[in-house]
């Protein structure tokens, strides 16, 4: 029976590491879109600012629309690693551009890698191909420009998932 105490609170204990391990910094959700950044947490992106703020995104592509809004002054720009969900400098992060896996809030799929070997992997298994920060970037004010183009008079923003 004590053995059976003592693996129980060894299995709680780790599940509560576990859940906690997987919590990300704040914001809890996409200030642009809503979206939860825990779940999307292979994707968020923070953004911080030479007067000291930061924004919290699930996306590079919600990063597009925190840039044009803000209008400041860039300090840095971090990334989740796809594999890892661990913040690296997304300048120096190698990205994976397009493939059939579904990307986060555009139609052109954006990941980032801290490892090239990662990048080259996912890439071999799902397609796209290799780019940088900057190409990213550029895509994805392409994305936010098409998707500007195509709104009906009657859209709004927050892509779909703010009530009116």
């Amino acid at each position: 029976m004590k053995k059976i105490w003592i693996a129980l609170l060894l299995a709680l204990s780790l599940a509560a590491v576990c859940l906690a391990a997987e919590k990300v910094e704040a914001p809890d959700s996409c200030k642009h879109c809503g979206m939860d950044r825990t779940i999307f947490s292979h994707s968020r992106m923070v953004v911080s600012y030479t007067d000291g703020s930061s924004t919290g995104t699930c996306s590079i592509n919600c990063v597009v629309t925190d840039l044009k809004e803000s209008k400041k002054e860039v300090k840095s720009f971090q990334v989740a690693d796809y594999n890892s969900r661990k913040l690296s400098d997304a300048k120096t992060a190698v990205w994976a551009i397009g493939g059939s896996k579904k990307g986060v809030m555009t139609k052109t799929a954006k990941w980032a890698f801290a490892e090239k070997a990662d990048a080259a992997a996912f890439i071999k298994s799902n397609g796209g191909t290799l780019a940088t920060f900057d190409e990213v970037l550029k895509a994805a004010e392409m994305d936010a420009a098409d998707r500007a183009k195509s709104m009906k008079p009657h859209d709004h923003k927050g892509h779909g998932n703010h009530k009116i």
